[in-house]
């Protein structure tokens, strides 16, 4: 098993993420948990700032790419269209990571039809990025990709390649207790 360290470069994660085997859509299959991988990174703990859970892959058509937990406990699906446009706004405008912010994002979860959805935002496809096959999550209204990278069988190394953005965020997918596929 590749643990990921809890806070590295950028070039220490490209060489990391370009050392692992690609994964298959299958093996995306399920809910995992996530969480960032420190690189100093403008978006560096801003998603666990906003509770973020993980991502949902129901098929290769449909995926959630963003789970957040509500302040009842439940784990519900957001829609990333505030995220692209907050995307271009981070490291050039500071970006609330308080508790107080994300107890507010918590509330706004709780407002029908703001932030939440029910329809899959994303979709998951076979690509070549960085010499190597794998899954990637592509979303539906964003010139985003999420790569994946295998750590080991419950875990992968996620690399998000936007649009504008400088440099690679990396964060670590972890499979959901209780969730592997048959």
């Amino acid at each position: 098993m590749t643990q990921p360290p809890l806070a590295t470069t950028t070039e220490d994660a490209l060489i990391l993420f370009d050392s692992l085997d690609g994964v298959d859509e299958a093996f995306m299959l399920g809910r995992w948990r996530g969480e960032g991988l420190a690189t100093g990174h403008p978006m560096d703990g801003l998603l666990e700032a906003y509770r973020w859970w993980g991502k949902q892959f129901d098929s290769r058509d449909a995926v959630h790419p963003l789970l957040f937990s509500g302040r009842d406990g439940k784990v519900v699906p957001v829609n990333p269209a505030w995220l692209g446009a907050g995307l271009g706004l981070v490291g050039r405008v500071p970006v609330p990571r308080s508790d107080a912010a994300g107890r507010v994002f918590q509330s706004l979860l709780a407002v029908p039809g703001l932030l939440r959805t029910t329809r899959p935002r994303a979709r998951l496809r076979m690509m070549v990025h960085r010499g190597k096959c794998s899954a990637t999550m592509v979303y539906d209204q964003w010139p985003i990709l999420d790569v994946f990278r295998r750590l080991d069988a419950d875990s992968v190394l996620g690399l998000m390649d936007a649009r504008g953005m400088a440099r690679p965020f990396f964060f670590v997918l972890r499979r959901a207790a209780g969730d592997r596929p048959a």
